[in-house]
């Protein structure tokens, strides 16, 4: 019994030695200029969600990921002679993905304090700017300088350095800290929050799209590496550094940063769900997003159940061998996967093997689903092949039959009619439970949906569409589901 017990700590402790083993590894020299030349491509991580630094527009009819930070970038690759390419993640998982090697530079508005600067390089500052507060404008009376905020609660986002502020320079204040700015926004407009900290452009970004809002200045006490922004590069990349802060150089000498704002703001205008004359597009001009986000959530809830069956099935067997070993990794598996969150398991393959293989979101993300799915149908399994009477292996024995063939004809088929239910259950589940890949930057449903909130500043009509897709989804597979149940227990 105690051998039991200790199984899925020993796997665990053999996961973790990998990891600080895949951690460990440090390069002899530094090659990170000519690795980005001999690829041909700069790859950035950012969050777009946060303008005019870089969000979602749509032009020309189609989603970019846009503002001044996008144009910094393009003008560092264009130096490098390089081609540009994007990958839009959670501002959290930002530095996460520099360590794992899925980008060679993080440009997000990210201010370059002491503590980031422990675990990764920075460029010079490209752009200074204090810190505002956003309210409602119903309440401009009410909040006229930061210390009305004491006692009140406020938003930042996840990760950022007015977290830290906000709660060192405002007494007794209750901070909300997500993700994503726009869901900051809905939380304000609802009265959940008091108000949301934020950086002076992109604060003035948002009242200046939303007539509800307001802001005030609110004059923080800040260092002088609180006050700008700058590039987060991977430690030790000396060289690629050397070279951005070249291109930063021109950038002030030619002083673009003020033309960089002024084309995000005609961006902004223009893609983020105004006409000209001013009026808001409908919600379902977006349609192709959430067709987009339905299609990808589909393709991976599908191809991840098909990858977990087999999974499945292949532990199920081992968990029911008379092999002690292959019994012992079986229950090790299954104990593991069902014991921590399908979000860590997600940002495991997708940065922590990153290290050593570097593999897309999408993929990263079908594994990770298939790998967990398959830990849960390998207990229906199970469970379905035990509910088989053992008198008709027995039978099957004494017909001449051998084990696999009287497993795979007599054994299985009555299984599968006992566990059909709990599969089609599974399937649902995958479905919504895969919206986590979003938090990699995978273009399911949930993440199209973040997109058309930050593209459309408006987040209720965009997640009540979201749900009745989802339910579509759920509730046509259920019928499906029961027609073939039906039809099986007919036969």
């Amino acid at each position: 019994m105690i051998k039991k017990k200790l199984i899925p700590i020993i796997f665990l402790l053999t996961m973790l030695t990998s990891t600080l083993l895949i951690s460990s590894t440090a390069q002899a020299e530094d090659t990170s200029l000519t690795d980005i030349k001999e690829k041909g491509t700069l790859v950035i991580g950012t969050s777009a969600d946060y303008p005019p630094y870089e969000f979602h527009a749509k032009l020309d009819g189609k989603d970019q990921i846009v503002g001044m930070d996008i144009q910094i970038a393009d003008k560092i690759a264009k130096d490098l002679g390089v081609k540009l390419e994007i990958r839009d993640l959670n501002y959290d998982g930002l530095l996460s993905a520099l360590e794992a090697g899925k980008a060679d530079m993080i440009i997000a508005g990210m201010n370059p304090t002491d503590e980031r600067r422990q675990s990764v390089d920075f460029s010079d500052i490209y752009y200074q700017g204090g810190q505002f507060i956003i309210i409602r404008k119903e309440d401009k009376d009410k909040f006229k300088q930061r210390s009305d905020f004491e006692g009140t609660k406020l938003g930042v986002q996840k990760g950022t350095m007015q977290e830290d502020v906000t709660k060192n320079q405002i007494k007794n204040v209750k901070v909300t800290g997500l993700a994503k700015i726009p869901n900051l926004i809905l939380d304000l407009k609802t009265k959940k929050i008091d108000g949301i900290v934020l950086e002076e452009p992109s604060a003035l970004a948002y009242v200046s799209n939303d007539d509800s809002l307001a802001y005030i200045d609110g004059k923080f006490d800040l260092e002088e590496n609180q006050q700008g922004s700058a590039i987060a590069f991977k430690k030790g990349s000396t060289s690629l550094v050397n070279a951005v802060n070249g291109s930063i150089s021109e950038i002030k000498e030619q002083d673009k940063i003020p033309s960089y704002i002024k084309i995000a703001g005609k961006q902004l205008v223009e893609g983020q769900g105004g006409n000209e004359d001013g009026g808001k597009k409908s919600i379902f001009s977006f349609w192709e997003y959430f067709a987009k986000g339905t299609g990808y959530t589909v393709f991976i809830a599908f191809i991840s159940v098909i990858l977990g069956i087999i999974i499945g099935a292949s532990l199920a067997l081992m968990r029911l061998s008379q092999n002690k070993l292959i019994r012992i990794i079986a229950t090790a598996y299954v104990e593991f996967v069902r014991g921590t969150p399908m979000m860590i398991q997600v940002m495991f393959i997708y940065f922590a093997l990153g290290v050593i293989v570097n593999i897309p979101a999408l993929l990263a993300g079908i594994i990770a689903v298939s790998l967990n799915s398959g830990a849960y149908i390998c207990e229906i399994i199970r469970s379905g092949l035990n509910s088989v009477s053992k008198g008709q292996m027995e039978a099957a024995r004494s017909l001449g039959l051998g084990k696999r063939d009287a497993m795979r004809y007599i054994i299985f088929p009555q299984a599968l009619k006992n566990i059909w239910p709990a599969l089609g259950n599974e399937f649902i589940t995958v479905i919504k439970e895969s919206s986590i890949v979003s938090i990699i930057g995978v273009g399911d449903l949930i993440y199209q949906t973040n997109v058309v909130t930050a593209v459309t500043y408006r987040a209720v009509a965009p997640l009540a569409i979201t749900m009745v897709i989802y339910f579509i989804l759920t509730y046509s597979l259920t019928k499906l589901l029961n027609y073939y149940e039906g039809k099986m227990n007919h036969d």
